[in-house]
C-alpha cells in the first residue's frame, strides 16, 4: 500500500477492523499467571490479612453508629448506610477479645451475609495485594487463637506475612450470624 493511495485510510482502518475481530478476549482469570490470588489488604491488630474481592461488599469509613442495648460487647452498633441499617463488629474484639481504639480514619469492611449485610471494623486498609503460589507459606504461625479458624493459608511478601481471612466463614460462624443478626 502506497502512502498517496487514496484507499490508504480505509485499509488500514479495515486492518484493525480484522485484527479487532480475530482477537478473543479471554477472562481475567485466564490472563492472571498460574497460581495468582488478589484480595484486599488490611490489619486488625498487630495481624496483616487480606480477603477475597468477592467476600468484600464495599470499603467505608467508621459511620455514625447506634448502641443497642444488651448486645455482646464486640457488636458497636447498628449503621444506617443508606437507607440501611447493618449491625457494625469490632472484629479485633471478636476475634481477640481486645477492643479496637476507634479514630477518625477507621475504615470498615461491609461483608455479605445470610440475611444481610455487616460491617467489620479493621484497623488500617492497604488497598489491592496480588500474592503467587511461589509466596505461599504455613499459615500455622499466623493463626493462634480464633483465627486459626479463619485463616488457612498466608503468603510472604518484602518480609512481611499475610493471612488469607476468610470473610465468608466469619459471616457462616453461628456466635457472628446471631449476634450480628
Amino acid at each position: 500500500m502506497h502512502p498517496r493511495d487514496p484507499r490508504a485510510p480505509f485499509l488500514v482502518l479495515a486492518d484493525y477492523e480484522q485484527r479487532s475481530l480475530a482477537h478473543v478476549a479471554g477472562l481475567p482469570e485466564q490472563l492472571d499467571a498460574p497460581g495468582l490470588w488478589r484480595g484486599v489488604a488490611y490489619r486488625v491488630g498487630s495481624h496483616r490479612l487480606a480477603s477475597g474481592f468477592n467476600e468484600v461488599v464495599e470499603i467505608l469509613p467508621l459511620p455514625a453508629l447506634t448502641h443497642v442495648p444488651g448486645a455482646l460487647p464486640w457488636l458497636l452498633g447498628v449503621a444506617n448506610i443508606r437507607g440501611s441499617l447493618l449491625p457494625v463488629v469490632d472484629l479485633k474484639q471478636f476475634l481477640e477479645g481486645e477492643r479496637t481504639v476507634l479514630h477518625e480514619r477507621q475504615r470498615v469492611l461491609v461483608v455479605r451475609q445470610p440475611g444481610g449485610d455487616v460491617a467489620i471494623t479493621i484497623d488500617e486498609l492497604y488497598g489491592q495485594r496480588s500474592f503467587i503460589e511461589a509466596q505461599g507459606i504455613d499459615a500455622s504461625a499466623l493463626t493462634e487463637g480464633r483465627y486459626a479458624h479463619f485463616v488457612d493459608r498466608a503468603y510472604r511478601m518484602n518480609d512481611q506475612d499475610w493471612g488469607v481471612f476468610s470473610l465468608e466463614r466469619l459471616a457462616r460462624t453461628p456466635e457472628f450470624r446471631q449476634a450480628a443478626a
